[in-house]
């Protein structure tokens, strides 16, 4: 709730749109307020008006059939919005007293606008309207004009949030494509249908992933070219090693020599593992073809066999595998088959079982490789796809790089790679690997 609450405060959408929203509230309540008081007083002119036009219809005096009284000594006519009132200086000296024009009178506690008008023959007359009746036609006519600001500020403040958040949406687009790349796709972020305003930020990062890809493409070829330079000596001193294997030597002198022959051994294969990264990092731009995941599987388990029958291991192809077309690279799904098939032959338990697998579900191809080894600690799950990361407690010695290779080229390929607990075997590990049906542009 709290982070919520600090995405909010840090939002420039939101606080245009209140911004926006609150000037709105406020210019609408004013003009609402001015709208008021300008009808109101427009519509007492009006009702003034009405007074003198009436007042100047009339002729002579009424007779006392026509009068209506405000105090209704002399008749009344309770339909009339306007009463009539003929003035006498004796009857009525307070009013008959007044200028000509119009008044605001109080009479028997009720309070009236009156027009006083002097006729030809000196008679005077009062045309007289209540200002409680005035002021309620007053205060709905003042009403009727705010019905359209009263209905079309709403309207206004959902349009100026539709577009607040229309203008904010190339900004979304363009942070979710971002977020959706790959850890090496490095290439420029598209610069339109972009805000003016958001265009040097965009280069900002556009030129920081220049800077970036250039240290990773230097980073790389360093990796490949050592590990490159390397295989040469590697390969000597293997040579030597094997010569030096076939002299007459004492026992303690030919355990040091098989020592090293294995050491090197393994920096051989550790070299090889280093350039099959650097080559899965490198990510480069090849035209992949649909290639045959089960005849890639055949390969690897021929290279495996003579390891696998070393180390007593039944390694083969579940009974209900069907052949799957993967759009990759040969070499690429050869490195991923190969490296999951060797991790499991080498980590698993000697005399143990790996099965290899393919399957389809509706957008994935699935790859499957499971033994009924020791299997992989829930917490470890995550980290042996770092590079150089060795679970701890393998009799096995490695390079601790085959899992990061195959998780770099998996996503290269816009896959995803899980590991499971053996559903078939009581212990062991089932990784997979799912290639999308969908080729990735």
């Amino acid at each position: 709730m709290d982070g919520s609450k600090k995405q909010l405060n840090r939002s420039i959408q939101f606080w245009l749109s209140v911004y926006l929203s609150a000037a709105i509230l406020l210019v609408a309540v004013v003009t609402g307020a001015l709208s008021f008081l300008f009808a109101f007083d427009e519509a007492h002119e009006l009702q003034d008006e009405s007074l003198r036009q009436t007042a100047s219809l009339i002729d002579h005096v009424p007779s006392a059939d026509e009068i209506i009284l405000v105090n209704g000594n002399r008749g009344s006519d309770t339909d009339s919005d306007l009463l009539i009132l003929n003035l006498n200086p004796f009857s009525d000296p307070v009013l008959f007293g007044l200028v000509d024009g119009l008044h605001t009178l109080d009479q028997s506690g009720k309070k009236y606008r009156a027009f006083i008008r002097t006729l030809p023959d000196t008679a005077r007359i009062a045309i007289l309207q209540k200002t409680e009746l005035r002021d309620e036609i007053a205060n709905d006519s003042a009403i009727r004009t705010l019905l359209p600001l009263l209905i079309l500020v709403p309207i206004l403040l959902l349009v100026v949030t539709w577009l607040v958040r229309k203008i904010f949406l190339p900004i979304g687009v363009l942070a979710q494509e971002i977020d959706s790349r790959g850890d090496l796709e490095l290439h420029a972020v598209p610069e339109e249908n972009l805000p003016r305003e958001i265009q040097p930020f965009v280069h900002a990062i556009n030129r920081l992933f220049v800077r970036v890809a250039q240290s990773v493409q230097n980073q790389q070829r360093f990796l490949a070219d050592a590990a490159h330079e390397l295989r040469s000596p590697i390969a000597a001193l293997s040579l030597q090693a094997e010569r030096l294997s076939a002299c007459d030597l004492n026992p303690e002198a030919r355990e040091r020599a098989v020592r090293l022959q294995k050491g090197i051994e393994r920096s051989r294969r550790l070299l090889g593992q280093l350039l099959s990264m650097a080559r899965a990092q490198s990510n480069p731009v090849v035209e992949r073809g649909p290639i045959s995941l089960l005849g890639v599987c055949t390969h690897v388990l021929e290279d495996a066999m003579p390891l696998a029958q070393a180390k007593g291991v039944d390694l083969g192809m579940d009974e209900d595998t069907q052949d799957a077309l993967v759009h990759a690279e040969e070499t690429e799904v050869l490195l991923i088959v190969r490296n999951l098939v060797d991790n499991a032959i080498r980590y698993g338990r000697t005399g143990g079982m790996v099965d290899l697998g393919i399957h389809h579900e509706p957008d994935w191809v699935v790859f499957t490789v499971e033994d009924n080894g020791s299997g992989i600690a829930q917490v470890d799950r995550q980290r042996v796809f770092d590079p150089f990361f060795r679970v701890s407690g393998l009799e096995q010695t490695g390079s601790g790089l085959g899992l990061a290779i195959v998780k770099g080229l998996v996503d290269g390929l816009g896959g995803k790679i899980e590991l499971l607990d053996s559903s078939r075997f009581s212990t062991g590990l089932v990784v997979k690997v799912y290639f999308s049906k969908h080729p990735k542009s």
